[in-house]
């Protein structure tokens, strides 16, 4: 299945409006000047991008939610775009760069030889710069695939849709999308999918999703530290931690 199929079943699922689609091609060397602040990046977007598709605009005239602004930032337009790599892409950085180089808040699709991904980020005004916005925290749930069709991910796509997410303001809107992606995370743990627009209930998976996160690559640190180890006695000890880990891990997957 190409690429552009599998971007259409996600874009299919958010359920726009026919007024918000813009299906236009991109060109790279816009993000070369935008999003490329290295050589390295330059490279990265040249060598690993195939194309670059803007799917939707998102705003008050589209899709009838209401903009959004406070001191922190401002939300005029949701841009929903895909994005198909080449074999052996930088994915993770070159999804950093797409959302830095776009400068409203991006739902991106890509998709790569591991299938499809969804990933936001929130964007706040740059403190020190005047009209520049930075971006938070990359939300991105990989391995995704046009034609799957189990539970978790049909539980998902069925969530997308945008009648289904809070529509007070373009912000609530893109949280919502957050709070999709972040429940397809967790159901990958858990096995059920559960999505929620209670405030309490998103932080909290939110905080054990991180936590899990971190304490799997203790993990990984501790076991590739165990196994160069050639003491006894301390690879015992690196076995003790390691198993300490291991239950903070299944109480925060029981949190999810």
């Amino acid at each position: 299945m190409t690429a552009g199929a599998g971007f259409l079943t996600i874009v299919n699922a958010l359920g726009l409006p026919p007024g918000a689609r813009v299906d236009a091609r991109v060109p790279k060397k816009l993000l070369v000047e935008q999003g490329a602040p290295t050589a390295a990046d330059k490279r990265a977007i040249q060598d690993g991008i195939d194309e670059l598709q803007w799917f939707a605009a998102c705003k008050p005239a589209t899709i009838g939610v209401p903009s959004f602004a406070d001191d922190t930032r401002e939300y005029l337009e949701i841009a929903v775009i895909g994005c198909a790599f080449r074999p052996g892409a930088k994915a993770a950085r070159l999804i950093e760069l797409i959302h830095r180089a776009i400068p409203y808040p991006v739902l991106l699709i890509t998709a790569d030889e591991n299938g499809l991904a969804v990933s936001a980020a929130h964007k706040r005004h740059a403190q020190n710069e005047a009209g520049r916005t930075v971006i938070e925290n990359v939300i991105a749930a990989s391995g995704l695939r046009a034609d799957a069709v189990d539970t978790v991910q049909v539980a998902f796509l069925k969530s997308l849709g945008l009648a289904q997410q809070p529509r007070a303001d373009l912000y609530a809107l893109y949280a919502g999308w957050i709070a999709r992606i972040e429940a397809v995370n967790a159901a990958r743990l858990t096995g059920a999918f559960a999505a929620t627009d209670d405030q309490e209930a998103i932080d909290r998976r939110r905080a054990a999703l991180n936590a899990h996160v971190r304490l799997s690559k203790e993990i990984e640190g501790l076991r590739a530290k165990a196994k160069r180890e050639k003491q006894l006695s301390r690879r015992v000890d690196l076995n003790l931690e390691i198993q300490r880990r291991e239950a903070d891990l299944a109480a925060y997957a029981n949190q999810l």
